[in-house]
């Protein structure tokens, strides 16, 4: 489209206009936003623009073509209506509304009912955005990184991997303690993933450069759906829960006849007590293992959709009490200090827990 020249760009910042050329969020001084988090799959974005709440800001996210995605407010500076509700043409945005369209780093590129007119250089604030893994990832602040965290073993050779998206009424550290915790698998997951039998179990926490792991010897398997239909309990496991700041969490079942089952997750802090959970199951299995997942993927979901129930009513209790959360930490607790303290450290802009040291405990599980 032909223009006869440029105006002076403004920048929208929560709705007051700005001269200038910052196109970022005016954010807190936290790291926590200098990270990658999962918008959607990438299938997702491609099929139509998505929205999604991030630090309870509102983006849009679209495939702006040839492979390169783009992420902006979810806002129509003109009339203010959802740019998520409206389509993608020719790799900008275009508003359900009135058809304004947003180029990928957010500059008004067309007003149908001005064609061939000058525009007002209106853009609107953008956030970093990349793809990698099947999935579109943001980052709202500086990345500290240049790439997200893979997911290991995702769509490798000798590998089956199957994904699941799961929203928790809870915050990431809480939704982070709760995949990386024994304890309450015996009784929010009784029979289907662990029963009691009251063995002692020993457990060594280390704190690593990236976060902490938990290491379990001799772990009972007994009276489990999930190890009976999936393992020979006669081979021995090696079981790690490991965190990955600022949000991931890894559990790994090695096991001494080379199967080995790897879950991660990576949490999308939606609001204060709200997380977006994108998880990823690798395991290796042999030939079988497209068959295995046909008993595993159900397995799972019936699972995380146990701790989804548990965690909603620890919400609701939470909020009964005038949604104050009066935690007490015992030394079962294994990872939950470490997930606090990095993820605070990050937050604050301090440095983090020192990496090298080791704890032995002893739970009965």
């Amino acid at each position: 489209m032909p223009l006869s020249r440029r105006l002076p760009e403004t920048v929208l910042h929560n709705g007051i206009s700005t001269t200038g050329f910052q196109v970022a969020f005016p954010l807190p001084a936290m790291s926590l936003h200098n990270y990658w988090y999962i918008a959607a799959t990438e299938r997702d974005v491609r099929r139509k623009p998505q929205c999604l709440t991030l630090f309870d800001r509102h983006y849009v996210v679209f495939h702006a073509g040839n492979g390169r995605f783009a992420a902006m407010e979810d806002r129509c500076p003109h009339r203010n209506a959802p740019l998520s509700a409206g389509k993608v043409c020719n790799g900008q945005i275009r508003c359900p509304y009135h058809g304004w369209q947003f180029a990928a780093d957010g500059r008004l590129a067309r007003i149908p009912a001005l064609d061939g007119q000058a525009l007002p250089a209106i853009r609107i604030p953008t956030v970093h955005c990349t793809a990698q893994d099947g999935y579109v990832w943001l980052c709202p602040g500086n990345p500290a990184t240049p790439a997200p965290l893979p997911f290991p073993h995702l769509n490798e050779a000798g590998w089956t991997s199957f994904r699941m998206r799961t929203r928790f009424a809870a915050p990431v550290a809480q939704c982070l303690e709760n995949f990386l915790d024994c304890p309450h698998a015996v009784y929010v997951h009784d029979s289907w993933f662990r029963s009691a039998t009251g063995k002692p179990v020993r457990a060594t926490l280390r704190h690593l450069a990236d976060g902490a792991e938990v290491e379990y010897e001799n772990e009972p398997r007994e009276q489990s759906w999930v190890w009976r239909l999936l393992q020979n309990s006669g081979t021995d496991m090696r079981h790690t829960d490991r965190f990955i700041a600022p949000a991931t969490s890894r559990v790994d079942y090695r096991f001494s006849d080379r199967k080995h089952y790897i879950i991660t997750s990576s949490c999308t802090p939606i609001g204060e007590n709200e997380t977006e959970v994108h998880t990823v199951i690798s395991f290796r299995y042999g030939r079988l293992g497209p068959l295995v997942r046909l008993v595993f993927e159900p397995l799972s979901r019936l699972i995380i959709g146990q701790d989804v129930a548990i965690m909603q009513r620890q919400r609701d209790n939470i909020r009964r009490f005038g949604g104050r959360e009066r935690f007490y930490t015992s030394e079962a607790d294994l990872l939950l200090p470490a997930i606090q303290a990095w993820r605070q450290a990050l937050a604050e802009g301090r440095e983090p827990p020192a990496a090298g040291t080791e704890q032995t405990r002893t739970l009965s599980l």
